[in-house]
């Protein structure tokens, strides 16, 4: 083997122990615990942090080769790690006051994580972490170029902890009624996808005019953060609850957007056709569905504008969105009707799971004694508890581990659904033949232009004119030879 082979080698083994052990680390309860505590946990917190962004720039640098991510992790990522060795006090003994009998039986089922394994792991993403930053140093040497470490600032923003605010104020002590609580129609309804319109928009024209391998990079790097922030759930509905969750179970990836994030990283991750059209006909409607209803206000517990629940439920919904339908708009994917087959059966099969999973979760709770509102329901995809303003009368039922479901609603909850990804591609449809009828009155203008003036043309005008024949094609072109992959 070659020096050049043996460092890739290398390298990648240690990024993949890294990601491994930071995955699983997420089931832990300290994991981001410490965060909404930083009087507490100081610089080990601090280190935790940076340490995170590691997980971002270290898989970059080596996978994608980009040195300048490499640059700003090698010399940051091993002194994170060293303080974060020094200074976890009692980081692997963190557990939850149980207040009430109901919460004891949370606390054993969260605490499924023995401390040896907790230790053994944290352990392995540090080594991991300090061997495949020694790699980047013996493939880039020492020296750096000081513009590279704007990397390691968008990697920090990338990965905050989006339960750090948290610190500077106690949500038990804002009213219910309060102005700034999250409620569906409220003026932070109106924000959240104002937020989604503008964060969609500016990541199709930040990307647009750039080269092909550059678009990819840029929504790789978009789809690193989501899982990050996605997974960052996993601690915080242990620790102190997301939402109106609060056991492990509630983890398990069978929400509709859930689900969505994997299809949509691994699309863009590994560029096939099947998952294309499956993130943008199925997790796209899904995604922005909510923007428009968040569900009953009696199912949800929000907080207020800036906790953990919504911030994360808007960063992660929102670059949901923008990973199902970019690929599309910057040409790398075509969707045509005949694509939603298999989404359709996909769909299905997932619904279906998410009913047994759910019925199977809440009557596991019920034979721990479990009554009433102690009751575990984990709703994935909406499968327990109804989210519309009217009941689904339980017509036909199927008794699944003492807890019946009902099969009318999940069918009419299936066709629903349906309903939504076939008109969220009509107002695609409707949105290409708009801009291709304005893009075509441009291009009658300046023909017209050019026989009254002899000839006298905006260069703007040549972008409007290129862009006609992408509109009436549907707005996008294939140029990418491996996206046709099934």
């Amino acid at each position: 083997m070659t020096r050049e082979k043996i460092l890739s080698v290398t390298g990648r083994a240690c990024a993949a122990v890294m990601l491994v052990a930071a995955l699983a680390l997420t089931f832990t309860i300290s994991d981001y615990y410490i965060f909404n505590r930083i009087s507490e946990f100081g610089a080990f917190a601090a280190a935790q942090w940076l340490k995170k962004a590691g997980l971002l720039l270290i898989p970059a640098a080596i996978f994608f080769k980009n040195k300048k991510c490499a640059d700003s992790a090698k010399y940051i990522i091993p002194v994170a790690v060293i303080i974060s060795l020094c200074t976890f006090g009692g980081f692997f003994d963190i557990t939850k006051t149980a207040e009430t009998p109901a919460q004891e039986i949370y606390n054993s089922i969260n605490l499924f994580m023995p401390k040896w394994l907790h230790i053994t792991l944290f352990a392995a993403e540090s080594a991991a972490m300090l061997g495949a930053c020694a790699v980047l140093f013996i493939t880039y040497g020492f020296k750096v170029e000081a513009k590279s470490f704007i990397y390691l600032v968008a990697g920090i923003v990338a990965a905050i902890p989006l339960n750090i605010f948290e610190n500077f104020f106690d949500i038990n002590a804002i009213p219910q009624n309060s102005f700034l609580r999250f409620k569906n129609f409220t003026v932070w309804h109106l924000a959240a996808i104002l937020a989604l319109i503008g964060a969609t928009a500016g990541g199709y024209y930040f990307l647009r005019n750039k080269q092909r391998d550059e678009q990819f990079r840029w929504l790789c790097a978009a789809a690193g953060a989501l899982l990050l922030q996605y997974h960052s759930k996993d601690s915080m509905v242990m620790g102190d609850g997301y939402n109106v969750y609060n056991t492990v179970f509630a983890c398990i990836p069978l929400f509709i957007c859930n689900i969505g994030v994997y299809v949509s990283a691994l699309s863009v991750f590994l560029r096939r056709k099947t998952l294309y059209a499956t993130s943008f006909f199925v997790h796209a409607g899904g995604a922005i569905s909510v923007f428009v209803y968040f569900g009953k206000d009696s199912m949800s517990n929000y907080g207020i504008f800036c906790s953990y629940s919504i911030l994360y439920f808007c960063f992660t919904h929102i670059f949901l969105f923008m990973l199902c339908v970019l690929p599309s708009a910057l040409g790398m994917y075509k969707f045509r009707i005949k694509d939603c087959i298999i989404p359709l059966i996909y769909y299905f099969i997932v619904i279906v799971l998410a009913s047994v999973a759910s019925a199977a979760v809440t009557g596991y709770s019920m034979s721990l004694g479990l009554e009433g509102d102690d009751v575990l329901m984990p709703n994935y995809a909406f499968t327990q508890i109804n989210p519309l303003p009217f009941e689904v009368p339980p017509v036909v039922t199927l008794n699944l581990w003492g807890y019946e479901i009902n099969v009318l609603y999940i069918l009419g909850l299936y066709a629903a659904y349906v309903a939504i990804f076939f008109a969220f591609y009509g107002f695609y449809r409707l949105f290409l033949f708009v801009r291709g009828k304005v893009l075509g009155a441009a291009q009658r203008r300046r023909l017209l232009r050019e026989e009254t003036d002899g000839g006298l043309y905006d260069p703007a005008d040549d972008e409007a004119a290129l862009t006609v024949s992408e509109a009436e094609t549907g707005g996008e072109e294939n140029t990418e030879p491996h996206a046709d992959k099934n």
